[in-house]
């Protein structure tokens, strides 16, 4: 099964992977993960992947594409497979029907844009260990302590309101038009989010097996 998760910055689309993944025994290839595993491994793609970044630009879509084909060639992915941040434009959708990669399904978590910005913006970060909390779903025993190290919890930047608002702006004018372009192709399943992770993980489940 290749499939495709999409959803806004904050949906949960990473913990999704992970369960299908697990149910499915396939791999999940986020676009992160696979661009600095190019650069650890010196790929072709990952060595001109590092030119850009060196130079503090942002790869190309041509570079990224060329390093997803690379993973896609692996074995691990011959059962199938979870794109998880890929493509995020239409040229990107197209570049990937260019290079004949069969996609069965394209799964939406769909969560309102308020309800994002009260998830990132309420989490909070141990400066010393790492944990994590949130002001309303899992609460320190004391306020700004960490339960676990007493270190101080603060908010990073990228879960500031405005940064997620920002990133929302970008994934609403890049990444949404996703959404007609697989409908088009009769492969876009929407999913609503739900507060429950594990209620979400069983629509997704049912939307997969239907």
């Amino acid at each position: 099964m290749n499939l495709i998760l999409l959803g806004a910055p904050g949906a949960g689309k990473g913990t999704q992977a992970e369960v299908v993944c697990s149910r499915f025994n396939i791999p999940a290839i986020s676009t992160g993960n696979i661009i600095r595993e190019a650069l650890k491994s010196g790929t072709e793609m990952g060595v001109r992947a590092k030119s850009f970044m060196d130079a503090g630009k942002l790869v190309p879509d041509e570079v990224v594409i060329g390093i997803i084909q690379e993973r896609l060639a692996n074995d691990d992915c011959k059962n199938g497979f979870v794109l998880d941040g890929f493509p995020r434009t239409i040229p990107q959708a197209e570049a990937l029907d260019k290079m004949g990669v069969r996609i069965d399904k394209v799964i939406n978590i769909e969560v309102p844009d308020e309800t994002i910005v009260q998830r990132m913006s309420g989490r909070r970060v141990c400066e010393s260990c790492g944990a994590s909390y949130h002001l309303l779903y899992k609460k320190p025993e004391v306020e700004g302590v960490c339960s676990k190290c007493g270190g101080t919890l603060v908010q990073r930047k990228d879960d500031h309101p405005d940064t997620v608002k920002e990133r929302l702006n970008v994934y609403h004018e890049q990444t949404e038009p996703l959404k007609d372009y697989y409908l088009n192709q009769g492969k876009l399943c929407t999913v609503e989010g739900q507060e429950d992770v594990e209620h979400t993980t069983k629509l997704l489940l049912a939307a997969l097996e239907a």
